[in-house]
């Protein structure tokens, strides 16, 4: 999995709040929601992104010793 930059942000908190609700009800976190936020608005403007990486959803499987 390619490392991900961190990235401090500052931001108001009704702004925040109303991210945090956006993805509550996505069923996302504050941080997914954000980046999907951003990813759509670059779109929006033309700007060509690599494909986000599908990641595996649900806990790993377990080995069989």
């Amino acid at each position: 999995m390619p490392a991900k930059k961190a990235y401090p942000l500052r931001i108001d908190q009704p702004l925040f709040d109303a991210i945090e609700r956006a993805a509550a009800a996505d069923l996302r976190s504050v941080n997914a929601e954000i980046e999907c936020l951003l990813r759509e608005a670059l779109a929006r403007r033309g700007v060509r992104l690599a494909p986000a990486e599908k990641r595996p959803r649900g806990r790993p499987a377990v080995g069989k010793d």
